[in-house]
């Protein structure tokens, strides 16, 4: 298989590997939860890999921020899931910290992405 552009970055693969962690996690959320907290947690995980990989494909830069910047906001949004996630019970406090440092890291190399384009 052919690698793509956006597969050779950084930020995407630990992106894509947040959202892999996510969907993991989530599969021992209540079924109560499968069309509400677990959808929107894995739609805000999968946004942030798939908005670089699309706005790694722009051709100008204000295209490129665009999606980077959508990315961050999901990201964002994803935090504040993993928090509810953690005052429901639904995931313990190891699992949040590690939730929380990947998002840190992620969020700290979306920021250096997007300080990086020309």
């Amino acid at each position: 298989m052919h690698e793509r552009p956006y597969q050779k970055l950084i930020v995407w693969k630990e992106g894509h590997v947040l959202c892999l962690l996510v969907y993991k996690i989530t599969t021992k959320f209540p079924s109560e939860e499968k069309f509400a907290l677990t959808n929107q947690m894995r739609r805000s995980a999968y946004s942030v890999p798939t908005n670089i990989a699309e706005g790694n494909s722009r051709k100008t830069t204000k295209d490129r921020i665009h999606f980077i910047d959508i990315a961050t906001c999901s990201l964002e949004e994803l935090h504040y899931q993993c928090i509810l996630s953690l005052d429901l019970h639904y995931i313990d406090q190891a699992e949040f910290e590690d939730l929380d440092e990947r998002i840190r890291k992620v969020g700290y190399l979306l920021y250096k992405f997007r300080a990086s384009q020309p």
